[in-house]
């Protein structure tokens, strides 16, 4: 799907600004911070504001077409796969990695005692293999 296509899906006028932060997040699965998109896009587009960046990533938050992390007490990351999984933080590197979860049991937590869920984050932390190499 191009991100043309994931705006449209999640009721998001395509502009060219909302185009480029989706389709780099579509490309780049690194759960990036407002700040790297914006040093990322601005190389091509010089009239992109950093102002821009955090308001469509806000829009796309809100239409669920993005999720916002805070598994980072310092700043949020946004992930463009929007799918049931769990995210994964390295204490050591920092860096973001998706886990797989089964979207099965998400369902089930969401009819459990009556509650509307909306939303569901799951985070792990810990070392990752990488780092845990680099050690050994």
């Amino acid at each position: 799907m191009t991100a043309t296509e994931h705006l449209i899906r999640h009721g998001v006028r395509p502009s060219v600004q909302r185009i480029a932060v989706m389709n780099y997040l579509l490309e780049h699965r690194t759960h990036p911070t407002v700040d790297e998109i914006y040093v990322a896009l601005s190389k091509d587009m010089p009239t992109l504001s950093k102002t821009t960046v955090y308001n469509t990533l806000e829009l796309l938050v809100k239409q669920k077409a993005v999720l916002e992390l805070t598994i980072d007490s310092k700043m949020s990351h946004y992930d463009g796969y929007t799918h049931a999984h769990a995210h994964f933080r390295c204490r050591q590197c920092g860096k973001i990695h998706d886990m797989s979860i089964s979207e099965a049991g998400l369902e089930a937590l969401q009819i459990d005692n009556g509650y509307m869920m909306e939303d569901l984050q799951v985070y792990y932390s810990g070392i990752c293999p990488e780092c845990l190499r680099k050690e050994n």
